[in-house]
């Protein structure tokens, strides 16, 4: 009967330290920090400390946040699979170290930009459709495929700078009042 009682004191200890131990990778991972909208949970990661930077610096930091312009937007569900879908391949590219010196966007990642670019400038985008023939070589291929805002808004809101090591201070992120 004692070992029966050991097994059960075991197994429940094993139970709280594991229990503890995720509680502590959850804190120390800032995991919750990812179900929030707020733009600093993107440099949990330092990795990401040259987009945060150049962001901070442009006139979108006024208005608008990473999720913003790089999820979607017409529902909630779509919102936290895509969210699901990125941070899980952010956190495999990370851990492992996989990921390019300049970081470039999936292309589902900028399926969603360029939709939420004309979402949110749609009086904009429409005058342009409607003046696409004076504006537009539609010799180019890639127009007759349509462009990406960033074609021509390259500074947009990231600057020019791609590369981790190019962009200053970028190991330590300071926050513009």
């Amino acid at each position: 009967m004692k070992k029966s009682n050991f097994l059960k004191y075991a197994a429940l200890l094993a139970f709280v330290v594991a229990i503890g131990f995720f509680a502590y990778m959850v804190h120390a991972s800032k995991a919750l920090s990812y179900l929030s909208s707020d733009p600093k949970a993107c440099i949990n990661c330092h990795v990401m400390n040259t987009q945060y930077a150049t962001w901070q610096h442009s006139s979108h930091a006024r208005e608008v946040g990473c999720i913003d312009c790089h999820l979607p937007h017409d529902n909630i569900v779509n919102k936290y699979i895509a969210k699901a879908r990125d941070g899980y391949n952010h956190s495999v590219a990370f851990t492992f170290n996989t990921y390019k010196n300049a970081i470039k966007i999936s292309d589902d990642g900028a399926k969603r930009v360029q939709e939420n670019c004309i979402s949110c400038h749609a009086s904009l985008t429409s005058q342009m459709v409607k003046n696409a023939d004076a504006n537009h070589n539609y010799d180019d291929p890639s127009v007759a495929t349509g462009r990406r805002c960033w074609e021509c808004h390259k500074g947009v809101p990231h600057g020019k700078v791609r590369g981790l090591t190019t962009t200053p201070n970028n190991l330590g992120v300071k926050e513009v009042q």
